[in-house]
């Protein structure tokens, strides 16, 4: 009898079954995630653009900030500032009207000093034509050789007799005329021709001369010289002669000349003595128009300091060359930083029998 056959699950013919349904699901799997790898790369570059758009965007935002605080920051410091400006302006403001108060006030009070003033004119002028009218002609006219117009109808009392038969006068050229300030004199030095003539204190000077030749007699003879570091005559070509008052003529080219002269280097009152001396016959009077104490003697020095006691002594020595019995009328204008001038030119003066002046700022 034959044997039964025993029946086994797991037969080959089963694991192969099992086997293909496990690739067949395998193989579906990866066809499945191949396609979602593929989207996910796909969504994954949308995002990274949007992402890197987000970025440029968020920069450009902060560069955007960063300029908007630096301008705020400007803007706050020009608020600032116009605030400081706005104040001080309404201070000016302010002070301004005060002014304006006060130049008021002051215009009323002049508008009444004025119309005293024409009040007192109107009484001088009718006085003055009483007078012309009680004068001669002849009386009028006088000895003068040149006429001298000043600020109005002034009288110059100034204990100068201007006599004598031959006249010299000696006006300091020196750097130091251009002004009373040893700082303004440094500071005009420096300025063109044009303006060194303009200055006040050389104005005075010029002025100062063309006063005194108006009241040279008509009978003298006469020279100008301008001294610094040399002497020259006022008028070219007449050094060491006289010249002729009468005419008049040569005075009034000798002080036109003088408006030509630009002051300038130092001053030597050597070079001035010499110019007295030189002269033949010698003068017999001397008018002397200066500033100060020599700042150099014989010999002309261009470098270092003079002192005070420097300057003393070459105003000594330098009167050795001064011939004696001439006066010597001295007009001194007050420099800054010289104050032995005054006396020494004063016994200068007395010494030799001459005057001494030192006017007001507002003569001739």
């Amino acid at each position: 009898m034959a044997r039964k056959r025993k029946l086994n699950v797991f037969s080959l013919s089963f694991l192969d079954i099992m086997s293909c349904g496990f690739g067949a699901i395998v193989l579906f799997f990866m066809i499945i995630n191949h396609g979602t790898v593929a989207k996910s790369e796909e969504v994954n570059k949308e995002l990274l653009a949007e992402v890197k758009l987000l970025e440029e965007e968020v920069l450009q935002g902060d560069e955007r900030l960063v300029l908007a605080r630096n301008s705020l920051e400007v803007t706050q410091t020009e608020i600032v500032t116009t605030e400081g400006l706005s104040r001080q302006l309404l201070q000016d403001l302010r002070e301004l009207r005060e002014e304006l108060a006060q130049y008021e006030d002051s215009s009323l009070a002049r508008r009444e000093d004025i119309n005293a003033l024409k009040a007192d004119l109107k009484a001088l002028e009718e006085a003055s034509r009483r007078l012309e009218g009680a004068v001669t002609s002849d009386e009028g006219q006088g000895d003068a050789t040149r006429t001298f117009i000043g600020d109005g109808n002034r009288q110059y009392l100034t204990g100068m007799q201007m006599g004598g038969d031959r006249i010299l006068v000696l006006l300091d050229a020196s750097a130091s005329m251009l002004d009373e300030t040893i700082v303004n004199i440094i500071r005009r030095r420096n300025l063109p021709d044009d303006l060194k003539r303009e200055s006040d204190k050389w104005q005075r000077a010029l002025r100062t001369v063309d006063w005194l030749t108006t009241q040279i007699p008509v009978s003298s003879r006469f020279q100008i010289y301008t001294f610094n570091t040399e002497a020259r005559p006022a008028l070219a070509g007449t050094a060491g002669r006289w010249l002729e008052a009468g005419d008049g003529s040569s005075l009034e080219k000798s002080v036109t000349a003088l408006k030509g002269v630009v002051p300038g280097k130092g001053t030597s009152l050597h070079r001035a003595w010499e110019v007295v001396a030189g002269l033949n016959p010698k003068p017999d009077n001397i008018y002397l128009i200066l500033d100060g104490l020599p700042t150099m003697g014989d010999k002309v020095v261009t470098a270092g300091k003079v002192s005070g006691r420097d300057r003393l002594r070459h105003l000594d020595r330098s009167l050795n060359l001064l011939p004696s019995g001439i006066p010597v009328n001295v007009v001194l204008f007050p420099m800054e930083g010289d104050p032995m001038a005054a006396s020494s030119y004063w016994r200068l003066a007395q010494l030799t029998g001459g005057s001494f002046m030192s006017p007001s700022a507002d003569w001739p």
